[in-house]
């Protein structure tokens, strides 16, 4: 049985998990949850939507100044792109899904065990800087710090399933490498040394770098809510693994809402706050 909600930790009011209300909803989701008919997601069939998607990036091709250009095309453009032939091992990719959503599937008692507060929002949350009595987002998720070193407590990180920490370990490192190894294409791109958007962000070691995973149990009405509603990244750089053929995630481009037709395999690479210099906003339906 799921637990309905999570005495406060600190925050304004009770904390109501999703995944409980999923549970218990039945047909009718929650007022709080329901969206303003202008933030609702676009009830457009496939075909009716624009036509034109995320650029696309191949990481493997051997023009490299060539991937350099396009980087950086597709980040003056759209602050989005799909990398492909990224580096990050598709096993490993298999086995970050599994595991996390192993967690995701047990008791709500052992979920709780890690319940996040507004201090450092790290663990398992479903707000995040949400006002008492305001809007709430359909979704669950576990936030946890990487980069510093001095930031990183694995005791934070939870037990079960037992791969979930060696599995993390190991996609958080490959992760962070692709991070880096794309902030030296767009340095290039850009026409700057390698290594100045990496230095700029404290040099490889001295970034900060964090873990969010996002939880979205079922919904009866999906038409009037958001996972995650409309927003920008603060950071300089998001690298964000979707489910494959889930066309969930929404960008805005031209005052128009452009669903993601996600590549298989691929990172959607989202350019945040920090290098765009205007806001990338993006969304979760």
């Amino acid at each position: 049985m799921s637990s309905c909600c999570n005495g406060g930790a600190g925050w304004p009011e009770p904390v109501v998990r999703v995944q409980a209300v999923s549970d218990t909803c039945g047909a009718t989701i929650p007022e709080r949850y329901v969206k303003p008919p202008s933030e609702r997601p676009s009830l457009l069939a496939p075909a009716a939507e624009p036509v034109n998607n995320i650029p696309v990036v191949d990481l493997s091709l051997p023009d490299a100044d060539g991937t350099a250009r396009a980087v950086a095309e597709a980040s003056r453009e759209w602050g989005f792109f799909q990398v492909l032939n990224h580096g990050v091992r598709p096993e490993l990719l298999r086995r970050a899904r599994s595991a996390w959503r192993g967690f995701f599937k047990q008791p709500a008692d052992v979920r709780e065990r890690y319940a996040n507060s507004p201090a450092t929002y790290e663990g398992y949350g479903s707000r995040l800087g949400t006002a008492k009595g305001g809007p709430l987002d359909w979704g669950d998720y576990y936030f946890l710090h990487l980069l510093p070193p001095a930031l990183k407590s694995h005791d934070k990180w939870p037990s079960l399933p037992p791969t979930l920490r060696e599995t993390t370990e190991e996609y958080a490192e490959e992760v962070v490498q692709l991070c880096r190894r794309v902030m030296k294409v767009l340095s290039r791109g850009l026409g700057l040394d390698d290594g100045m958007l990496q230095a700029a962000f404290g040099g490889e070691g001295g970034e900060g770098a964090c873990l969010r995973i996002n939880f979205y149990p079922r919904c009866p009405q999906p038409e009037l809510t958001l996972g995650v509603a409309s927003h920008s990244d603060p950071g300089g750089m998001t690298m964000l693994l979707v489910d494959d053929h889930i066309r969930g995630l929404q960008v805005r481009r031209a005052g128009q809402w452009i669903t993601v037709d996600p590549v298989p395999g691929a990172f959607i690479v989202n350019i945040g706050d920090q290098i765009q210099g205007k806001r990338n906003s993006d969304r979760q339906k």
